[in-house]
């Protein structure tokens, strides 16, 4: 049941019982019945018939509300099966490929080199499967998780969280560590960075901003057309959470990926 029916059923059921019964007062219990008894009934009706609409109307936006969280954490395990499929595709295979083609050649310098390689993919696989730790505020996780991504990558990372609390709903919360997932994998993978930095902030009224950044190399194409799956899972975890992304060169060196948003922390 759609929440159209519902506005319409709040609109005409108060008027359906009171009209109703209205109408056969003064057309058929007039005679047995005085107008301050009737004003009583009438009340007391429209009070029962309102609390039974109410509880199942609430009953029934609870099972709705139900589903759709259901469905939107279904969604986001399959957008995480995915994404952790290209990345074992574009790690994890081409290297073994390459250390196949490395073996039979008997190049065993280039060889260990492939192993290096697979051994650093596995370990970021197994670390992006990781969840945001559960104890604690926003911030505070969020400060664990980038703690445990810098002693991984070995990339200094310098924090900046003024997060209040509920303030992202949990779905939202997990569609913004995914971006952020995201952003510093790619820190590691491609920028050959030294440090990055990260800066989120919640406002009642303004919103909420999210920045990452980082002094490697450079995103070598920012654009928004890019067909880059990395770039294409965040810009489409942004539109869930109703915010704008923007992904420039940073003057310095380097590459920042700006978030904000003025619709507050809730899937949109």
């Amino acid at each position: 049941m759609s929440y159209r029916i519902f506005y319409w059923l709040t609109f005409l059921i108060p008027t359906i019982i009171i009209g109703g019964f209205e109408f056969i007062r003064h057309d058929f219990l007039l005679p047995y019945m005085s107008m301050e008894a009737g004003n009583v009934y009438i009340t007391l009706l429209t009070l029962f018939l309102s609390f039974l609409f109410a509880t199942w109307m609430f009953h029934t936006l609870k099972q709705m509300n139900a589903r759709i969280v259901e469905e939107q954490a279904r969604r986001a395990v399959y957008e995480e099966r995915e994404r952790l499929a290209r990345e074992l595709h574009d790690g994890i295979a081409q290297s073994l490929f390459f250390l196949n083609v490395k073996l039979k050649q008997g190049q065993l310098d280039d060889a260990r080199v492939a192993v290096s390689a697979i051994d650093n993919h596995v370990r970021q696989a197994i670390f992006n499967l990781r969840s945001l730790p559960e104890e604690g505020s926003l911030d505070q996780r969020l400060e664990k998780w980038l703690a445990q991504w810098s002693a991984l990558s070995g990339i200094d990372v310098v924090s900046d969280l003024h997060v209040r609390d509920g303030f992202f709903t949990p779905a939202a919360e997990v569609q913004l560590f995914g971006i952020i997932q995201e952003a510093f994998a790619n820190i590691r993978k491609h920028s050959q960075a030294k440090h990055s930095w990260i800066h989120l902030t919640t406002d009642e009224i303004t919103g909420w901003v999210l920045a990452v950044e980082d002094d490697g190399m450079g995103i070598s194409n920012p654009s928004p057309d890019t067909k880059k799956y990395g770039l294409s899972m965040m810009r489409e975890r942004a539109r869930q959470l109703n915010a704008s992304i923007d992904i420039q060169l940073r003057p310095a060196g380097g590459t920042i990926i700006r978030l904000s948003s003025h619709s507050g922390g809730k899937i949109q």
